[in-house]
């Protein structure tokens, strides 16, 4: 061993050891805090809860126990989870774009109207709900019957039912979506989108990737990997996937897609 590690070995040790010493003194100045305010509420602003949420998760909840910070474990925690589900939270007063929903009432029915008629088709919807005070065009009528899962007129009694498709196509039938995860970075509060792969049949599950930006380029090659020699999805025939932005209308998964 060099004189100069003998040096460094020292300097370490005593760093630690002014670390450890300031740890314990905040811990007492934490106790003798908790025991002034006794049930009184302390009271911060967001700013100060944002500040404590970050350290405190960085920390996890074994070390802030340890510590006996005046605000629980539990509490500094809820905080970071309020602050990860503002950045999600879309909700603002400004106007809505685009036409008004219909109202549930018509949308009810229509239903009734195509289950107790089969042979009707949009435009005899259309008038029947015309005589009863409802006036919509047969276009709105399909897109009711086609986002409630009800086939037109006359394909309606005889049309294939998602049951019967996923018994005959089970054993090959696959289905992808993304999920996210929350991290710290050095930036900040970032998003990292994780697409999982499942099997139907098995309940098998595949991570295909990570990314905090999964965007046309990324989604085609992984759709390469997944689908290429020894690819998880070699063996699928139909795979089920929702209308995220990410599953770009060009990407091919070279397989036949059911869009669900």
């Amino acid at each position: 061993m060099q004189p100069w590690h003998l040096l460094v070995y020292a300097l370490t040790s005593w760093g630690n050891r002014e670390q450890q010493l300031a740890i314990e003194y905040l811990k007492t100045e934490n106790s003798i805090l908790r025991d002034k305010l006794g049930k009184k509420r302390v009271l911060l602003n967001d700013n100060e809860r944002r500040r404590l949420a970050v350290k405190g998760k960085q920390l996890g909840r074994k070390l802030l126990s340890e510590l006996g910070a005046i605000f629980t474990p539990d509490t500094i925690l809820r905080w970071h989870r309020e602050l990860i589900s503002r950045k999600w939270n879309y909700t603002s007063n400004k106007p809505r774009v685009g036409r008004p929903r219909i109202r549930q009432v018509i949308v009810e029915q229509i239903q009734r109207f195509a289950k107790e008629n089969p042979t009707w088709g949009a435009d005899r919807i259309q008038g029947a709900l015309s005589n009863v005070g409802f006036h919509i065009t047969d276009t709105t009528v399909r897109n009711v019957l086609k986002s409630n899962g009800i086939e037109p007129a006359p394909d309606r009694p005889t049309s294939m039912s998602w049951e019967t498709f996923l018994k005959a196509h089970w054993e090959a039938i696959f289905a992808v979506d993304f999920t996210t995860v929350e991290v710290w970075t050095k930036t900040g509060l970032t998003t990292f989108y994780v697409m999982v792969v499942m099997e139907l049949k098995s309940r098998r599950v595949e991570i295909a990737g990570i990314t905090t930006n999964p965007n046309k380029q990324w989604v085609t090659q992984v759709g390469r990997n997944l689908t290429g020699s020894d690819g998880f999805l070699e063996s699928a025939t139909h795979l089920i996937l929702d209308c995220d932005t990410s599953f770009q209308t060009t990407t091919r998964f070279s397989k036949q897609s059911e869009r669900r």
